[in-house]
């Protein structure tokens, strides 16, 4: 397993953490806690300006498409390293076209 595609695992993993992450802090403040200390004080004592939620979503979107852009640029270096690969591989041709028709 080559040092790219445990990138493109690392990379994947992240963006899962980022999708779930605003899911496990409402479940976190649903059940009584202080959301991973975004509300000090529980949900009742929770103290946000209008601000908060949008800042964060903010910050979660710019995360994802570093993320993605990330992932992309990965997937492009596994493949270009398999095409490499794949012409060290099977070398030049050994001919063959004459026969086949080719020109």
């Amino acid at each position: 397993m080559s040092w790219i595609r445990v990138l493109v695992v690392a990379i994947g993993v992240a963006l899962f953490a980022v999708a779930v992450l605003p899911l496990v802090v409402l479940l976190d403040l649903e059940g009584g806690g202080d959301g991973f200390g975004l509300c000090t004080g529980g949900l009742g004592g929770c103290r946000t300006s209008y601000f908060d939620g949008p800042e964060l979503l903010g910050v979660l979107g710019v995360v994802s498409f570093v993320l993605v852009v990330a992932l992309r640029a990965a997937l492009q270096a596994r493949a270009a390293e398999e095409r490499r690969r794949e012409d060290t591989a099977f070398g030049p041709s050994v001919g063959g076209r004459d026969r086949l028709g080719g020109r």
